[in-house]
């Protein structure tokens, strides 16, 4: 259950990215202890447009850093199929470090601007 202190966090940061950018897409990233999740959502009709998630059963071997990386290319080549180019990213609750870092990296060398 989510701390009422991340909760209030992650909607400021929301709110400041939404002024600013309204035209554009919102890249939002889910971590959990062991997976991560990211989607491309259109918030002005309020539906996902991309999905993907680290929780295969299968990778269990990978490092968490490794997975991240991977869910950021499986995005930018679903987002770049729908040609979308520019989204904003939306790091909810969480500092810009370790795999939220990697992830946006990764999105960035994948070809999305942001």
């Amino acid at each position: 259950m989510p701390n009422k202190l991340h909760i209030n966090r992650a909607s400021r940061i929301r709110k400041k990215l939404k002024r600013i950018n309204s035209e554009r897409f919102r890249l939002s990233v889910f971590r959990s202890s062991k997976n991560i999740s990211a989607q491309i959502i259109d918030s002005k009709n309020s539906k996902t447009l991309i999905f993907a998630t680290s929780s295969n059963k299968k990778d269990k071997s990978k490092k968490k850093s490794d997975k991240s990386i991977d869910v950021a290319q499986i995005i930018v080549k679903k987002a770049l199929e729908k040609k979308i180019k520019n989204v904003y990213f939306d790091r909810g609750r969480y500092k810009y470090h370790g795999r939220i870092k990697s992830f946006a990296e990764a999105v960035r060398k994948g070809g999305l601007i942001f």
